[in-house]
């Protein structure tokens, strides 16, 4: 199964990539966990140990793999270079295994319709769509804002995006945004998750606002969150609720991947 997180800057998309990471590795299920975002903190939120954590470096910063691969050094913007570079072996050779999930950090650069055409871009683009046709594991993709790194030759091996918001109308807006973008590629599984809500009127508030997308769950504020982030140890472990409602989403995405 390939589920892609997006959201709003700040809203929990890496609390809800570790939090489902983890969910299905207790499963025993191989689970493949990408951190696409510019400043990748999934491992944190993994609870990985510090030896672990030195080990990962973004792919996007690696200048002379790129150049290796593509045939051109980083930065380069027109010129010649490969388009489709080998990336077969990059998942298990600069990814760290821990408690079950195997955690790559792809880093950012912009890969979009509109943006450069450069090695970073080629390199990235290429490995994300291997990752989506790769098999037999779980592919969480923790996203920034947006559905860049997807495109319409891809978009159907996502089974679902899952767009995080908050109870507040500015984080419903961009989820609304990054809906109209994923149907301009043709993404159309998508489900709202709700995090930092404190009250029953705020999951109202939620459910009388969404833009036309179901509730896969929602999470309930907890200072606890932030408290497993001081100390470097995994929400999942440390806050029992949230770790019942990755659960209960984890599940409910079992059921939704069986009826497709």
């Amino acid at each position: 199964m390939k589920l892609a997180i997006s959201g709003k800057g700040g809203v929990g998309k890496t609390t809800l990539a570790a939090l489902l990471a983890q969910a299905y590795a207790d499963k025993g299920i191989d689970v493949l966990a990408v951190d696409a975002d510019p400043s990748p903190c999934l491992a944190g939120a993994l609870g990985f140990p510090p030896e672990l954590r030195a080990k990962l470096r973004p792919i996007s910063e690696m200048d002379e793999l790129i150049e290796e691969r593509t045939g051109a050094k980083p930065g380069t913007i027109g010129g010649f270079f490969t388009l489709n570079p080998r990336v077969d072996d990059i998942p298990e050779r600069f990814s760290v295994l821990h408690r079950g999930v195997r955690l790559l950090e792809m880093g950012s650069v912009d890969i979009g319709g509109s943006g450069c055409i450069c090695p970073e871009s080629a390199m990235l683009k290429t490995l994300f769509t291997h990752l989506l046709f790769r098999k037999d594991e779980m592919l969480i993709l923790d996203m920034y804002a947006g559905v860049e790194h997807l495109g319409r030759a891809t978009v159907d091996f996502v089974d679902a995006m899952l767009i995080v918001v908050e109870p507040t109308r500015r984080s419903l807006g961009t989820a609304s945004q990054i809906k109209k973008l994923a149907n301009d590629i043709g993404l159309n599984r998508l489900w709202l998750v709700g995090n930092k809500v404190r009250n029953d009127d705020e999951v109202t508030f939620l459910m009388e606002n969404t833009p036309g997308l179901p509730v896969l769950g929602v999470m309930y504020a907890d200072l606890a969150v932030q408290e497993a982030d001081r100390l470097g140890v995994a929400v999942y472990d440390y806050v029992p609720q949230l770790r019942q409602v990755a659960h209960e989403m984890r599940d409910k995405l079992f059921k939704i991947a069986q009826k497709n």
